[in-house]
């Protein structure tokens, strides 16, 4: 009884070990997000300059101009619903003529 009770112990010990591991790896990789940028020399400038590069070429930018920042009526929402679904058609249309072209070149039509 005392054999199993100590067996018990240390699988539910292992467990719960490795249970803290993965949450602190998951911890650490969501610490490692983001942008870094080293600063040389105390050369912030510099740093900036290399955050800007890194921010435009990640996306980022592009991101935080596009938040909303001002209330949208309904009424502008839906015109916006509409020119998304619009847009979203027409290049699955365009995808689909392109597909179409590019079987018939490869079939040898």
């Amino acid at each position: 009884m005392m054999n199993w009770i100590r067996s018990s112990a240390s699988v539910a010990a292992a467990s719960l070990n490795s249970l803290v591991t993965r949450e602190s790896q998951l911890y650490r990789t969501q610490q490692l997000r983001g942008i870094r940028v080293e600063v040389y020399d105390g050369n912030v400038e510099r740093a900036l300059t290399v955050l800007q590069r890194k921010m435009q070429s990640s996306g980022m930018e592009r991101l935080i101009k596009r938040a909303q920042t001002t209330h949208l009526k309904n009424s502008e929402k839906r015109v916006l619903a509409h020119k998304n679904l619009m847009h979203r058609v027409k290049s699955e249309d365009l995808a689909r003529k392109l597909q179409g072209i590019l079987q018939k070149k490869i079939r040898g039509l």
